[in-house]
């Protein structure tokens, strides 16, 4: 009997060995596992990140250009208002140029005036609008229709100069056009006696 437990201490103790064995070799399974795992998921929160950083990178690049945009819109709409308000001045001076004697010392004071002022407007975009040719809707506004030999909607007259910046619209032409002439037919003749 003694023997017997001798064998079955000895086989207990294998067996506890076993065991302890057996079960750090799950413990160190299960740690190399959990490494594996916090290193994917530590690649995986890594990818995730870098592709967060990128997308915000390019919201921010998008953000930069709208907003370079949108300062250029504003120059514009603070420019075209600004030579709106000039146009009248612009209109006055070309009248009292038209109408004045060409001889007079103080005439081309004025016209040198008037010519700086043309320029400057001129290097900020300003143009005029095109007036020969066929009448435009989009660029010209017709007060008179008149009988003429011309081809019908051909301007004959501008009444007021038209102005575009940088092909932006800012007054359009007032202008007199053609329409065809009136052609009596003989049976009104007849009808009116």
């Amino acid at each position: 009997m003694a023997e017997e437990q001798k064998d079955l201490k000895h086989e207990n103790t294998n067996n506890n060995k076993q065991g302890r064995e057996a079960s750090e070799s799950v413990k160190e399974q299960s740690k190399e596992s959990k490494e594996e795992k916090e290193k994917l998921v530590s690649e995986h929160e890594y990818l995730e990140l870098k592709d967060r950083l990128l997308r915000l990178a390019a919201e921010f690049d998008n953000y930069k250009k709208r907003m370079a945009k949108d300062i250029d819109n504003s120059k514009l709409v603070g420019k075209a208002e600004l030579i709106k308000k000039l146009l009248s001045t612009l209109d006055e001076f070309e009248l009292a140029l038209s109408v004045s004697s060409r001889e007079s010392k103080e005439i081309k004071g004025f016209e040198m005036l008037f010519s700086n002022f043309i320029g400057a407007l001129r290097s900020e975009g300003l143009q005029e609008v095109e007036t020969n040719g066929k009448y435009d809707p989009y660029k010209h506004e017709i007060v008179l229709a008149r009988e003429s030999e011309e081809e019908e909607g051909s301007i004959l007259e501008v009444v007021r100069k038209g102005y575009m910046l940088n092909g932006v619209l800012l007054r359009p032409a007032t202008v007199i056009v053609a329409k065809a002439k009136q052609v009596e037919k003989p049976d009104e003749k007849k009808s009116e006696k």
